[in-house]
Order: structure tokens, then C-alpha cells, then sequence
């Protein structure tokens, strides 16, 4: 990596979905969210696992999470076409556009280097600029494309159930638990979801949903002070001994267990 930015307004290290904005030396710039666990920071503590690169790659790449925005600027995310549900998040750029993106990433590399004491404020700004930037190009469908339709719905239903978590309140709940919830969600009938799911992955649609459920279970097991009828709540489940039974079965340890290894 040529340079890096890495924006976190949380601490602790706890897994959780962030935004990832890239832009590797050909010229492509990639916009997304994802989930990640590593380390990294510039005074903040963030969690991101990234991909693979050859030695000589080469680019930007800028991690946030929500909260970040959320201070002042009251810019949800969510609600921005570059990164709804089923969003192609990869774009060819110009040599025009490739240069004021790249200016772009050196302005935040600037700031965060500096002593300004709104350092944050004109990073916030830059981040955002990149976004409505990238709000106003072509998507690159060609670049980002997937074989079939089975594939592309299960990616739609990744998106969906991964942006449920982090679960960072008590009072939060786990809504789309079930594939049904989710077809409903996706506007598909859950038999299509099923059979999609279970031809591009081999597992069926449940088996995502409970994997994903027990690993936000541990992370609250282990990175929070919630007592576990507030965990099961949040959740989604009913009652803690509906909890408890899940949790066994999929962890092979009763929750208490789990929480003092």
C-alpha cells in the first residue's frame, strides 16, 4: 500500500460492519461494506480484516463505520443508492476523475498527519465528497458481475443479514432471523431464496442465519457486560432457556460456560 486512512469512531475492537472506500493504482475505485477483524488505527481502534494483495500493490484505501458521519453531518449511509442492498460498489474511473480521487486521499493523509484540532471535520468532509462523487459515475457491472441469479440473490441475502450486526444496544434486536423474513425483505418467494442459497453455497439458508447468530452470541458473550437474558433479547429469542438451548447446540457450551473460558 502506497498510503492508508482507517477512521473508527468506536473503541474496543469488537467486530462490526464498516465502509471501505479503495483505490489501487488501475485506475478503479471500490465503495462497500463490509465486515472485518483487524487491528489498525490513528488514535481510534478499528476491526478489519483485508484482502489479500500482491507485494506490488499498490492505492488508497479508507475504512469508516456509520457513527463517524452520525455526529453532525446526520448522513445515514443506509440511505444512499451507493450502498443499498444489491449496489454494484465498483467503478471504472477517467484519468480526469482517477486524479481528483487520488487528491482526494492525500488531503485525508495531509489532515491526519497534522495538528488541526478539526482535523476530523475536513476528513469527514473528503469522505463524503467521495461519496457523491462516486453517487454521480456509472457503476462498472462489468467488473463487478455475478455468474448467475442464484448468485447475485446470495449476495443480496448476505448484505441483509449482515448489516443487522453489530447488535450495539441491549434495546436492539436481531429482526430477520428466519429465511421468510428475509424473502419478504428480498420480495422473493422463500423456496427461490432457499434454492438459490443452497446452489452457490451448499448450505441452506438457516445454516447462515444460525452461524452468523452464534458469532454475534459470542462477541456479546465475551465483549460485553450484558447479563444473558438481555443477550437473548436482543437476539431475538423469547426467553433466555430458548437461548440457552440454541446457544448449546450450536456452540457445544452452555452460554455461562462460554462466557468464563
Amino acid at each position: 500500500m502506497g498510503a492508508s486512512t482507517a477512521l473508527a469512531d468506536r473503541s474496543g475492537g469488537q467486530f462490526g460492519p464498516e465502509c471501505l472506500v479503495s483505490l489501487p493504482r488501475n485506475g478503479v475505485v471500490n465503495l462497500t461494506r463490509n465486515h472485518w477483524s483487524h487491528s489498525a488505527g490513528i488514535g481510534w481502534s478499528i476491526s478489519a480484516v483485508y484482502p489479500p494483495l500482491t507485494p506490488d500493490t499498490m492505492g488508497y484505501f479508507c475504512v469508516f463505520r456509520d457513527e463517524f458521519f452520525k455526529e453532525n453531518l446526520r448522513l445515514n449511509l443506509g440511505d444512499l443508492p451507493l450502498f443499498s442492498v444489491g449496489a454494484y460498489p465498483v467503478f471504472n474511473l477517467t484519468d480526469n476523475t482517477n486524479q481528483e480521487v487520488h487528491m482526494l486521499f492525500e488531503k485525508m493523509i495531509t489532515e491526519l498527519n497534522s495538528n488541526y484540532i478539526y482535523k476530523y471535520e475536513l476528513v469527514k468532509n473528503y469522505v463524503s465528497e467521495l461519496i457523491y462523487l462516486a453517487i454521480k459515475l456509472q457503476p462498472s457491472k462489468n467488473v463487478f458481475q455475478h455468474p448467475d441469479a442464484s448468485s447475485r440473490i446470495t449476495s443480496v441475502f448476505s448484505e441483509v443479514l449482515e448489516r443487522q450486526f453489530p447488535i450495539e444496544a441491549a434495546s436492539q434486536r436481531f429482526e430477520f432471523r428466519s429465511p421468510k423474513v428475509i424473502a419478504d425483505r428480498l420480495a422473493v418467494h422463500v423456496n427461490y431464496l432457499n434454492r438459490a442459497i443452497k446452489k452457490t453455497t451448499g448450505r441452506t439458508t438457516t445454516d447462515h442465519i444460525f452461524e452468523r447468530l452464534t458469532a454475534e452470541a459470542k462477541a456479546l458473550l465475551k465483549y460485553t457486560d450484558w447479563n444473558i437474558a438481555e443477550i437473548s433479547y436482543a437476539l431475538g429469542f423469547e426467553d433466555q432457556a430458548h437461548f440457552n438451548k440454541f446457544f448449546k447446540k450450536q456452540a457445544k457450551i452452555n452460554p455461562s460456560s462460554f462466557r468464563q473460558v
